[in-house]
């Protein structure tokens, strides 16, 4: 049982898990990280190019915020090599993976340099824009809104543009690993 949770007297009793709160920050902190890795999310590539350059990390942290309008928020980690060039641009590209391009994730990971990560995968350009052309969906967005939480910028990208591919076939991480989803029989 996670250390910042505490069984409460007599739940087991009660056919149920209640839990009370430790209220110890560190064993918390602890205890989030192993939280965080129950939870399952698909892999995307955010992508941007400033001054020539092209910056890109992989990222789990992605999830719609609203189709009116069309919405996305990205966390990215102020100290990593893509947050400078992404404000300055104030444009990016979400590129979600698909099962085929595990082989990207330890490039854009931080294994490969800057531009050297883009070697790997099939990369092209519109919008001034790096995208990656077989992924699962790219979308094109511009920075609308953000906000600064602890050591990451929440992001709220405005999408402008959308590239979609079939099969369904999402890459997905967790509990540390690579994942495949497949639908439930019945």
């Amino acid at each position: 049982m996670p250390a910042s949770l505490l069984p409460v007297a007599g739940a087991a009793a009660r056919g149920g898990r209640a839990l009370e709160w430790s209220g110890n920050p560190d064993i918390v902190a602890m205890d989030f990280k192993q939280a965080m890795r129950r939870l399952a999310a698909a892999v995307s590539i955010i992508a941007t190019q400033d001054d020539g350059a092209r910056f890109g990390m992989v990222a789990t942290a992605v999830t719609s915020v609203s189709a009116e309008p069309p919405a996305i928020l990205v966390c990215i980690n102020r100290n990593g090599s893509i947050f400078a060039p992404l404000m300055r641009r104030q444009q990016f590209t979400v590129n979600v993976l698909m099962e085929r391009h595990q082989p990207l994730i330890p490039a854009f990971a931080g294994q490969r340099p800057g531009e050297d990560r883009f070697a790997h995968g099939e990369w092209g350009e519109a919008h001034a824009l790096p995208f990656l052309r077989d992924s699962q969906t790219t979308l094109f967005c511009r920075v609308d809104a953000q906000l600064a939480y602890g050591s990451h910028q929440i992001i709220i990208g405005r999408v402008e543009s959308i590239m979609l591919a079939e099969p369904i076939a999402p890459l997905l991480w967790q509990d540390g690993r690579v994942m495949t989803a497949s639908p439930l029989a019945g």
